[in-house]
C-alpha cells in the first residue's frame, strides 16, 4: 500500500486530521457500508442531484465523521459542519440552512442532542426544502416560508435510539458502523505508522491492534503513545516489546481494557458477587455517570464477552473472572 502524504514535524498539532483518510481507497473496513454508499452516490451523480439525506450511527471513533467528509468529496460538494449541542436556538439552525448553497452537504454531529424545537425546523427542510420562520411577536407575527436549495444532510450519532421517530424517518438511508475486524485495525495502524514515519514491526502492529478495542481512533491514539515512548527512549524501531512496554505504562492490558474497565468488572464481582446489578447502583459504586457506562464501557465489554446485560441488571461473565484472575466457580461458570 502506498501513502503519498507524510506528516512532518510542523504537523504535530494536526495529527488526528492528517491521519484521516481523504479518499475511499484509504478508508479501511466497513466494506458493506462503503458498497451501499457507492451505489447511492453514483446514482445521485448520474442524476446530477444531491444525495439522499444520510444517517450514520455507532460507537465513537468508528469513522462516522470521516465518512461524512468522504461523501462530500465524492459529490464534489463543500461540507458545513456543526453539532447538536451547538444548535441551541431555532435561529441557529435557520441561519445555517438559509446560507446553504446548491448541492452543499450539512453535517450534524451528535444529532441525538438536538432539541425538539430544532427538529421541528428540520422536518420541512428535509422533506420539502422549506424553511418556516416566524417574524415578529404577538398578533402582528407573520409566518414566512423560504425555499432552500437542494442539499444533503448527514447526521451522526452514538445514540440512534434517542433520535425521534419523525427525524429518523426523513433520512433516505441509515448505516450502523460496527466494530472493526482485527485485520482491518492492523492495516489502519500500518498506514498511520507510514504517515508518522515510524518503523513498526509486524509484532508491534499486532499488539497495538489487539488492544485497540476494534476502533480506529483508539488504534491511532495508542500508536501515537508508542511513538512518544520510542522517541523519548531513542529507539529507531518499534518492536513487540516496545509496544507492550508502552501499553503497560498506560495500564492497558492485552484486551484493551483500561483501569476503569477493570474496576467496573471488579466492582460487579467483588461487591455484587458477579451480578446482576442495576445500572444506577453500578454508576454510584463506580462514581461515574450512567451515560458514560452505557456509551463508553459497556459496548466493548459486551462485544468481547466479559459483560452481560440482562433485564435484572449487569452480570460479569466467566470470561471476565478468568481475565481478571478470579477463580471460576460452578455458579459463575454458567454466566
Amino acid at each position: 500500500m502506498q501513502v503519498k502524504k507524510v506528516i512532518n514535524k510542523t504537523d504535530n498539532f494536526h495529527v488526528d486530521l492528517a491521519l484521516r483518510p481523504t479518499k475511499w481507497s484509504d478508508y479501511i473496513g466497513q466494506e458493506k457500508i462503503k458498497k451501499n454508499l457507492r451505489v447511492i452516490l453514483d446514482a445521485a451523480r448520474k442524476r446530477e442531484e444531491p444525495s439522499d439525506h444520510l444517517l450514520f450511527y455507532g460507537q465513537a471513533g468508528l469513522g462516522k465523521t470521516t465518512l461524512a467528509h468522504l461523501v462530500a468529496k465524492e459529490m464534489n460538494a463543500s461540507l458545513k459542519v456543526t453539532s447538536g449541542p451547538a444548535l441551541e436556538k431555532m435561529g441557529d439552525l435557520a441561519a445555517i440552512l438559509s446560507n446553504l448553497e446548491k448541492g452543499e452537504v450539512l453535517f450534524i454531529d451528535e444529532a441525538h442532542r438536538l432539541n425538539r424545537q430544532i427538529e421541528e425546523v428540520l422536518y420541512p427542510a428535509l422533506e420539502s426544502r422549506k424553511l418556516h420562520l416566524i417574524v415578529g411577536k404577538g398578533p402582528g407575527a407573520r409566518m414566512l416560508a423560504l425555499d432552500l436549495p437542494p442539499f444533503t444532510l448527514i447526521a451522526a450519532t452514538t445514540r440512534a435510539n434517542l433520535l425521534s421517530g419523525p427525524l429518523r424517518s426523513r433520512f433516505g438511508a441509515s448505516f450502523k458502523l460496527d466494530y472493526y475486524e482485527v485485520a482491518d485495525v492492523e492495516e489502519i495502524i500500518r498506514r498511520s505508522a507510514q504517515l508518522l514515519k515510524m518503523n513498526v514491526s509486524g509484532g508491534a502492529v499486532s499488539v497495538i491492534a489487539r488492544a485497540a478495542r476494534f476502533t480506529p481512533r483508539v488504534a491511532n491514539r495508542l500508536l501515537r503513545r508508542v511513538r512518544d515512548y520510542s522517541e523519548v527512549n531513542n529507539l529507531n524501531e518499534v518492536n513487540e516489546a516496545v509496544a507492550q512496554d508502552t501499553l503497560a505504562m498506560l495500564e492497558v492490558d492485552n484486551l484493551g481494557l483500561e483501569p476503569t474497565d477493570r474496576q467496573l468488572l471488579k466492582i460487579i464481582i467483588d461487591k455484587f458477587h458477579g451480578g446482576p446489578v442495576g445500572i444506577q447502583t453500578l454508576a454510584a459504586a463506580l462514581n461515574d455517570d450512567q451515560g458514560i457506562i452505557e456509551d463508553v464501557y459497556e459496548p466493548y465489554l459486551m462485544a468481547i464477552g466479559l459483560l452481560n446485560r440482562t433485564p435484572a441488571g449487569r452480570m460479569a461473565t466467566s470470561a471476565a473472572y478468568k481475565h481478571l484472575g478470579y477463580k471460576v466457580s460452578e455458579e459463575n461458570s454458567l454466566v
